[in-house]
Order: C-alpha cells, then structure tokens, then sequence
C-alpha cells in the first residue's frame, strides 16, 4: 500500500515539471509567433499570415526575395538546413541587419525574431532579390 502512495507522489512530482515546461514552451511559442506577426506587417505583408503553415512560408520568402520553389528544398533533409541559413541570412539584410543577427536568428530565435520586430529595424526591400 505504501509503495502505490510514493508512485502517485512521484507521478504528480513528474506531471507538475512537464506542465511547468508546456507553459514556457507555449509563452515562447506565443512570442515568436507575435514577433513573426510584427515583422510580417513592417515588410508590408499581412500579419495574420504569420499564423497560416504553408502560406507563412509563402510570404516569408516573398519577403527574403527568394523563389517560391524554395518551399520544396526546405522538405529535402541537410538541403533544408543550409537553405534556411542563407534564407535567415536574406532576412536581416532585407531589414538592414548585419552577420550579427543572422547568428542571433540562428542560434536564440526567440530574442532575435522581438529584437528584429519590435526594434529599430526597418524593412529595406528583398535582400535576395539582388
């Protein structure tokens, strides 16, 4: 009897951790999906798009200046790493940002997509239309 109550006690110990780690995971996932939202309407595109799987995409790289065709080279695997890099690397020059932010976007997304957002960037154009 006395080993069921510390399983219990040891379940709910594990349930309040993994609900705990859903609720930073869906304030971090709300954040980026606003910072998206933001830097979408500064590009001069729909926010609500941020919000749509196939068509963000869409609109993500109209921003970037790169072909839509790019859809079906981020479904290849290994391809897709190194075409979203230079697509993320699109997106800061196309907001005036330097290597800096391409590195930040890369490496800690949920504080380079608010900096680029909500801070002095401004959209410049297409950068991979050049």
């Amino acid at each position: 009897m006395e080993e069921q109550s510390y399983q219990n006690m040891e379940s709910g110990g594990i349930m309040a951790v993994l609900g705990a780690m859903a609720f930073v995971y869906a304030i971090v996932l709300l954040i980026l999906i606003i910072a998206t939202w933001k830097i979408f309407t500064k590009a001069g595109k729909p926010g609500w798009a941020a919000i749509i799987p196939i068509y963000s995409a869409i609109v993500f790289l109209e921003i970037v200046g790169k072909p839509v065709w790019w859809i079906f080279l981020f479904l290849i695997p290994f391809v897709n790493i190194v075409f979203m890099i230079i697509a993320i690397n699109s997106l800061s020059k196309s907001f005036g940002k330097d290597i800096v932010m391409t590195l930040l976007l890369l490496l800690l997304p949920f504080i380079g997509l608010p900096m680029l957002a909500f801070g002095d960037a401004r959209y410049v154009g297409p950068a991979g239309a050049k």
